[in-house]
């Protein structure tokens, strides 16, 4: 089992516009990355509040709470927030608020031996990593650079915590996929 930060990203390093949207990645014509083999692999899924709202509206759940199954599965999701957010009737999400490393186990528990797909934010993916609990960052990387918006990573991941794992062109895409190496004391 991994904990691994899988998004999409600008090449200056943002997940979204200011205004948290993600028209930019949707609009690059030709070959597109296939992260489904990921996606099947991911027995929980841990975002921000942003990231859920931002899917939320995306798929319309708020008026089409059937429609969860076919956008996010029947895994369990963990959305940390310090606010009370929308759920939609008969999707399992968990509202988790505080310290990352006081809810790995039971984040990892509802995992069970599969990977757990932690989506975003910059923010909460540097939370990960602080906490150690981060095993991979997999960064689809889009053609694209945008004056300001939401960063891929909101921390310090030095070099030193960073292996390569693998580099892919897709299309005119970049495919990067590092191992994020153990704290040591």
């Amino acid at each position: 089992m991994a904990v691994i930060y899988e998004t999409a990203t600008t090449l200056n390093g943002f997940l979204a516009t200011e205004d948290n949207s993600l028209d930019w990645l949707f609009a690059i014509p030709g070959e597109q990355p296939d992260i489904r083999p990921f996606m099947e692999s991911a027995t929980a899924l841990v975002m921000g509040s942003t990231t859920y709202e931002w899917l939320l509206d995306m798929e319309d759940l708020r008026d089409h709470p059937e429609k969860w199954q076919d956008s996010v599965g029947a895994h369990p999701v963990f959305v940390f927030s310090s606010r009370d957010l929308p759920l939609p009737d008969g999707a399992d999400v968990r509202i988790l608020a505080g310290d990352v490393g006081r809810h790995l186990p039971e984040i990892r528990a509802a995992a069970g031996d599969g990977d757990i797909w932690m989506m975003g934010g910059g923010g909460l993916a540097a939370q990960f990593l602080a906490a150690g609990a981060l095993d991979r960052i997999a960064l689809t990387m889009a053609p694209v650079t945008l004056t300001a918006g939401k960063p891929l990573f909101s921390g310090d991941a030095r070099w030193d915590r960073l292996r390569l794992r693998s580099a892919e062109r897709i299309g005119e895409w970049a495919r990067l996929v590092y191992d994020v190496t153990p704290l040591t004391s």
